[in-house]
Protein backbone atom coordinates (compact mmCIF):
# COMPACT_ATOMS: atom_id res chain seq x y z
CA UNK A 1 0.00 0.00 0.00
CA UNK A 2 2.63 2.56 0.36
CA UNK A 3 3.17 2.87 -3.12
CA UNK A 4 -0.52 3.67 -3.75
CA UNK A 5 -0.22 6.75 -0.91
CA UNK A 6 2.29 8.45 -2.67
CA UNK A 7 -0.28 9.00 -5.36
CA UNK A 8 -3.61 10.62 -4.58
CA UNK A 9 -5.62 10.00 -7.89
CA UNK A 10 -8.40 11.68 -6.45
CA UNK A 11 -9.61 14.07 -3.45
CA UNK A 12 -12.85 14.36 -2.46
CA UNK A 13 -13.37 17.16 0.75
CA UNK A 14 -16.79 17.63 2.73
CA UNK A 15 -18.79 16.56 -0.74
CA UNK A 16 -22.67 16.61 0.17
CA UNK A 17 -25.83 14.96 -1.59
CA UNK A 18 -28.89 16.49 -1.00
CA UNK A 19 -32.03 15.42 -3.32
CA UNK A 20 -35.47 18.23 -3.49
CA UNK A 21 -38.25 15.62 -3.01
CA UNK A 22 -41.10 18.25 -3.53
CA UNK A 23 -41.05 20.67 -0.31
CA UNK A 24 -38.76 17.68 1.84
CA UNK A 25 -34.88 17.84 0.97
CA UNK A 26 -33.49 14.12 1.82
CA UNK A 27 -29.75 14.32 2.64
CA UNK A 28 -28.35 11.53 0.80
CA UNK A 29 -24.70 12.09 1.65
CA UNK A 30 -22.96 14.17 4.19
CA UNK A 31 -19.71 16.15 4.30
CA UNK A 32 -17.89 13.05 3.27
CA UNK A 33 -14.39 13.48 2.48
CA UNK A 34 -12.19 10.70 1.06
CA UNK A 35 -8.92 10.07 -1.15
CA UNK A 36 -8.29 7.66 -3.55
CA UNK A 37 -4.99 6.12 -4.54
CA UNK A 38 -3.47 5.38 -8.05
CA UNK A 39 -3.86 1.42 -8.61
CA UNK A 40 -5.86 0.65 -5.80
CA UNK A 41 -9.04 -1.56 -5.01
CA UNK A 42 -11.26 -0.06 -2.86
CA UNK A 43 -14.54 -1.43 -1.51
CA UNK A 44 -17.69 0.22 -0.38
CA UNK A 45 -19.74 -1.29 2.14
CA UNK A 46 -23.38 -0.36 3.60
CA UNK A 47 -26.69 -1.30 3.41
CA UNK A 48 -29.29 -0.04 0.73
CA UNK A 49 -29.75 3.85 1.86
CA UNK A 50 -26.33 4.03 3.78
CA UNK A 51 -25.07 6.38 0.72
CA UNK A 52 -22.25 4.18 -1.11
CA UNK A 53 -24.20 4.24 -4.19
CA UNK A 54 -24.59 7.94 -4.14
CA UNK A 55 -21.06 8.53 -3.34
CA UNK A 56 -20.00 6.22 -6.38
CA UNK A 57 -22.33 8.07 -9.00
CA UNK A 58 -20.30 11.23 -7.53
CA UNK A 59 -17.01 9.45 -8.22
CA UNK A 60 -17.88 8.73 -11.49
CA UNK A 61 -19.24 12.00 -12.48
CA UNK A 62 -22.98 10.50 -13.17
CA UNK A 63 -24.22 12.77 -10.11
CA UNK A 64 -23.33 16.49 -9.04
CA UNK A 65 -22.44 16.81 -5.28
CA UNK A 66 -24.01 19.24 -3.58
CA UNK A 67 -21.42 21.01 -1.68
CA UNK A 68 -17.76 20.78 -1.56
CA UNK A 69 -14.64 19.90 -3.87
CA UNK A 70 -13.88 16.73 -6.14
CA UNK A 71 -9.96 17.39 -7.39
CA UNK A 72 -9.11 15.09 -9.89
CA UNK A 73 -5.73 16.22 -11.41
CA UNK A 74 -5.64 19.71 -12.24
CA UNK A 75 -9.61 19.54 -12.52
CA UNK A 76 -12.34 20.64 -9.80
CA UNK A 77 -15.14 18.19 -11.03
CA UNK A 78 -17.45 20.07 -8.75
CA UNK A 79 -17.38 23.27 -10.68
CA UNK A 80 -16.97 21.41 -13.86
CA UNK A 81 -19.23 21.94 -17.00
CA UNK A 82 -21.16 19.31 -18.70
CA UNK A 83 -18.70 19.04 -21.23
CA UNK A 84 -15.76 18.85 -19.32
CA UNK A 85 -17.97 16.28 -16.97
CA UNK A 86 -19.07 14.24 -20.18
CA UNK A 87 -15.21 14.18 -20.98
CA UNK A 88 -14.19 12.83 -17.64
CA UNK A 89 -17.20 9.94 -17.66
CA UNK A 90 -15.92 9.23 -21.42
CA UNK A 91 -12.48 8.77 -21.13
CA UNK A 92 -11.33 8.28 -17.14
CA UNK A 93 -14.01 6.35 -16.06
CA UNK A 94 -14.93 2.54 -16.66
CA UNK A 95 -18.60 1.42 -15.04
CA UNK A 96 -20.20 -1.83 -14.78
CA UNK A 97 -23.48 -2.28 -12.90
CA UNK A 98 -25.14 -5.13 -11.50
CA UNK A 99 -27.57 -5.77 -14.10
CA UNK A 100 -25.16 -5.53 -16.92
CA UNK A 101 -26.78 -3.05 -19.31
CA UNK A 102 -25.52 -4.34 -22.55
CA UNK A 103 -27.51 -3.59 -25.72
CA UNK A 104 -29.59 -7.10 -26.70
CA UNK A 105 -29.60 -6.21 -30.17
CA UNK A 106 -25.43 -6.01 -30.73
CA UNK A 107 -23.54 -9.45 -30.33
CA UNK A 108 -19.96 -8.87 -27.36
CA UNK A 109 -17.67 -7.36 -29.73
CA UNK A 110 -20.41 -4.84 -30.97
CA UNK A 111 -21.43 -4.03 -27.22
CA UNK A 112 -17.44 -3.47 -26.57
CA UNK A 113 -16.63 -1.49 -29.76
CA UNK A 114 -19.70 0.84 -29.10
CA UNK A 115 -17.41 1.90 -25.48
CA UNK A 116 -14.35 1.90 -27.87
CA UNK A 117 -15.90 4.38 -29.91
CA UNK A 118 -15.90 7.12 -27.30
CA UNK A 119 -11.99 7.39 -26.48
CA UNK A 120 -9.04 8.04 -28.61
CA UNK A 121 -6.79 5.68 -28.21
CA UNK A 122 -8.73 2.35 -27.12
CA UNK A 123 -7.28 -1.05 -26.70
CA UNK A 124 -8.19 -3.71 -28.87
CA UNK A 125 -11.75 -5.01 -28.55
CA UNK A 126 -10.30 -8.48 -29.59
CA UNK A 127 -7.81 -8.28 -26.54
CA UNK A 128 -10.49 -7.01 -23.81
CA UNK A 129 -12.90 -9.78 -24.77
CA UNK A 130 -9.89 -12.43 -24.66
CA UNK A 131 -8.77 -10.89 -21.28
CA UNK A 132 -12.41 -11.80 -20.35
CA UNK A 133 -12.15 -15.40 -21.15
CA UNK A 134 -14.72 -14.81 -24.06
CA UNK A 135 -12.50 -15.16 -27.07
CA UNK A 136 -14.62 -17.43 -28.19
CA UNK A 137 -18.06 -15.90 -27.66
CA UNK A 138 -17.36 -12.45 -29.40
CA UNK A 139 -19.99 -12.87 -32.07
CA UNK A 140 -22.59 -13.96 -29.22
CA UNK A 141 -25.97 -11.83 -28.05
CA UNK A 142 -26.85 -11.25 -24.71
CA UNK A 143 -29.11 -13.53 -24.47
CA UNK A 144 -27.24 -16.54 -25.84
CA UNK A 145 -25.17 -16.10 -22.73
CA UNK A 146 -25.20 -16.37 -19.01
CA UNK A 147 -24.91 -14.01 -16.80
CA UNK A 148 -21.45 -14.33 -15.48
CA UNK A 149 -20.51 -13.85 -19.32
CA UNK A 150 -22.57 -11.30 -19.87
CA UNK A 151 -20.84 -9.12 -17.00
CA UNK A 152 -17.81 -10.48 -18.02
CA UNK A 153 -18.27 -8.59 -21.70
CA UNK A 154 -19.58 -5.54 -19.12
CA UNK A 155 -16.54 -5.44 -18.12
CA UNK A 156 -14.72 -5.84 -21.43
CA UNK A 157 -16.68 -2.77 -22.29
CA UNK A 158 -15.79 -1.09 -19.42
CA UNK A 159 -11.93 -1.42 -19.66
CA UNK A 160 -11.78 -1.04 -23.44
CA UNK A 161 -11.50 2.77 -22.59
CA UNK A 162 -8.04 1.78 -20.67
CA UNK A 163 -9.82 3.89 -18.23
CA UNK A 164 -7.93 5.30 -14.61
CA UNK A 165 -10.70 4.64 -12.47
CA UNK A 166 -13.30 1.27 -12.94
CA UNK A 167 -16.24 1.73 -11.04
CA UNK A 168 -18.52 -1.51 -9.84
CA UNK A 169 -22.01 -1.08 -8.81
CA UNK A 170 -22.71 -4.52 -6.93
CA UNK A 171 -21.28 -6.41 -9.88
CA UNK A 172 -21.97 -9.53 -8.17
CA UNK A 173 -25.38 -8.88 -6.71
CA UNK A 174 -27.19 -10.84 -9.75
CA UNK A 175 -25.14 -13.82 -9.79
CA UNK A 176 -24.34 -17.15 -7.67
CA UNK A 177 -21.77 -17.56 -5.68
CA UNK A 178 -19.45 -19.55 -7.52
CA UNK A 179 -19.77 -16.96 -10.95
CA UNK A 180 -19.64 -13.97 -8.64
CA UNK A 181 -15.94 -15.36 -6.98
CA UNK A 182 -14.62 -16.08 -10.37
CA UNK A 183 -16.03 -11.89 -11.74
CA UNK A 184 -14.16 -10.40 -8.29
CA UNK A 185 -11.38 -12.45 -9.66
CA UNK A 186 -11.30 -10.76 -13.00
CA UNK A 187 -11.77 -7.31 -11.37
CA UNK A 188 -8.90 -8.02 -9.03
CA UNK A 189 -6.49 -8.95 -12.06
CA UNK A 190 -7.23 -6.43 -14.10
CA UNK A 191 -6.67 -4.13 -11.14
CA UNK A 192 -3.26 -5.76 -10.21
CA UNK A 193 -2.01 -6.09 -14.20
CA UNK A 194 -3.44 -3.06 -15.18
CA UNK A 195 -2.86 -0.63 -12.77
CA UNK A 196 -6.59 0.53 -12.83
CA UNK A 197 -8.29 1.94 -10.12
CA UNK A 198 -11.22 0.11 -9.01
CA UNK A 199 -14.13 1.12 -6.70
CA UNK A 200 -16.70 -1.62 -5.76
CA UNK A 201 -20.08 -1.19 -4.09
CA UNK A 202 -21.52 -3.90 -1.91
CA UNK A 203 -23.51 -4.60 0.87
CA UNK A 204 -21.87 -8.17 1.54
CA UNK A 205 -19.63 -7.52 4.15
CA UNK A 206 -17.12 -10.74 3.00
CA UNK A 207 -15.90 -9.15 0.25
CA UNK A 208 -13.97 -6.57 1.73
CA UNK A 209 -12.11 -8.73 2.56
CA UNK A 210 -10.43 -8.71 -1.41
CA UNK A 211 -9.65 -5.42 -0.75
CA UNK A 212 -6.81 -2.70 -0.31
CA UNK A 213 -9.08 -0.35 2.03
CA UNK A 214 -12.22 -0.66 2.89
CA UNK A 215 -15.11 2.24 3.48
CA UNK A 216 -17.95 1.79 5.83
CA UNK A 217 -20.70 3.25 5.05
CA UNK A 218 -23.97 4.30 7.31
CA UNK A 219 -26.53 6.61 7.49
CA UNK A 220 -25.12 9.03 4.19
CA UNK A 221 -21.48 9.01 6.07
CA UNK A 222 -18.27 7.53 6.31
CA UNK A 223 -18.18 5.46 9.59
CA UNK A 224 -14.91 4.22 9.18
CA UNK A 225 -11.77 3.46 6.60
CA UNK A 226 -9.69 0.15 7.33
CA UNK A 227 -6.75 -0.31 5.48
CA UNK A 228 -6.23 -4.53 4.83
CA UNK A 229 -2.47 -4.91 5.16
CA UNK A 230 -3.34 -8.63 3.81
CA UNK A 231 -5.91 -8.13 1.00
CA UNK A 232 -7.83 -12.39 0.63
CA UNK A 233 -7.65 -13.60 -3.03
CA UNK A 234 -11.33 -13.91 -3.99
CA UNK A 235 -11.03 -17.57 -4.09
CA UNK A 236 -10.68 -17.42 -0.39
CA UNK A 237 -13.95 -15.37 0.38
CA UNK A 238 -16.89 -17.37 1.49
CA UNK A 239 -20.40 -15.72 2.03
Amino acid sequence: MEAMEQTIIMSLTAISKTYDMGEVKVPALKATSLYLYQGELLVILGPSGSGKSTLLNIIGGMDRASSGEIAFGDKLLNAADDEILTAYRRSEVGFVFQFYNLIPDLTARENVELAARLVKNPLSVEECLDEVGLKERMDHFPAQMSGGEQQRVAIARAIVKNPRFLLCDEPTGALDYKTGVNILSLLRKINRSAGCTVVLITHNAAIGAMADRVVKMSSGEIAAVIANESPLSPEGIAW
